[in-house]
């Protein structure tokens, strides 16, 4: 990256560069060469390349002004001292993500793909964390192992389709147990997993809760996150959503977790913001800085420029009086 260690010396290129408006904005010359022609009438070379001094000039006043400003080549680079947490994002890849009752903005979106956005701000603010990211739906995968290459989990995590999994059914049991097993042999600081589902567990071999007390069992927290608008039935009373809450929050407390509900947008977004506070990296992180001064490939080019605009206007180009 480069940048520039006095950035206000760039202010003096304005004048600099109005330097060849000089005789329309002063009324006069200063830049004038005598004009001779040779025989026959036609234009010496002298008169035809009278304006080099001029560009030169320019020319080099702009590089010493570049020069002034110390432009500078930057490089960082980043050195982990200590590791921070193993975080596992298990996402609910159903039919039922496809309801779009919830908004981005001011547009209508399906749920999964407010997820998903929620879940690339989270993995940018946790740059030091080992993430990865486990879908389900009838069954469950891993699409990105645990990992630092924020990048690359972020591709694979707009990848992510509904149905990716089976669209039939939600496994959440499967989904947490495929979870803890990506992280169980991992020796982490802290290790956790994040699986936000929006239905009731209907698929799969292992119970939600047989996988959260196995997760307890190694020690990995479990935090669940409930997402879907609720529905209002009769007279207005909260009607069913699918979602059931009471396991979902069992899940989490068996491991010493923590259930949230999201009912919009901005709620999931704040659940995220939340655990981030509650579950923050202990990673010691160490910024190499080192500057590489380039103001010398400026000031050297400037001035021999400007001692060719003296040699050339004392001598074949010398202005007339």
């Amino acid at each position: 990256m480069t940048s520039f260690a006095h950035p206000w010396w760039l202010l003096l290129l304005l004048p600099v560069l109005l330097l060849p408006l000089q005789r329309w904005l002063t009324g006069r010359n200063a830049l004038a060469v005598a004009a001779t022609r040779a025989a026959g009438g036609r234009r010496s070379v002298r008169t035809l390349v009278a304006w080099v001094p001029g560009a030169l000039r320019v020319f080099g006043l702009a590089l010493v002004v570049l020069a002034l400003a110390r432009p500078q080549l930057t490089r960082q680079e980043t050195v982990v001292e200590s590791e921070g947490l193993d975080i596992v994002l298990a996402l609910d890849t159903s039919g039922s993500m496809r309801e779009q009752d919830l908004t981005l903005g001011m547009m209508p979106i399906d749920r999964l793909g407010v997820a998903k956005s929620v879940l690339s701000e989270f993995v940018k603010a946790r740059p030091n964390d080992r993430i990865g990211l486990v879908v389900f739906g009838e069954e469950a995968f891993t699409q990105s192992p645990l990992t630092l290459d924020h990048t690359t989990l972020l591709d694979m995590l707009d990848r992510v389709q509904i149905g990716v999994a089976g669209s039939e059914g939600t496994a959440i049991g499967t989904g947490l147990a495929v979870a803890a097993k990506r992280l169980a042999d991992l020796e982490a600081p802290g290790r956790l997993v994040i699986l936000l589902t929006d239905g009731r567990n209907n698929q799969g071999r292992v119970s939600p809760l047989e996988a959260a007390e196995a997760a307890a069992t190694l020690d990995i927290k479990v935090y669940t996150v409930g997402v879907g608008a609720e529905h209002r039935g009769f007279f207005g009373l909260l009607g069913g959503d699918g979602l059931d809450e009471k396991l979902l929050t069992e899940v989490a407390e068996r491991t010493d977790g923590r259930f949230f509900r999201a009912t919009d947008a901005g709620s999931l977004q704040r659940i995220y913001e939340i655990i981030n506070e509650i579950e923050p990296s202990p990673a010691e992180v160490t910024q190499i800085v080192d500057h590489v001064e380039l103001f010398r490939r400026f000031l050297v080019p400037g001035l021999v420029a400007l001692v060719a605009e003296l040699l050339l206007s004392a001598t074949w180009l010398r202005r007339g009086p």
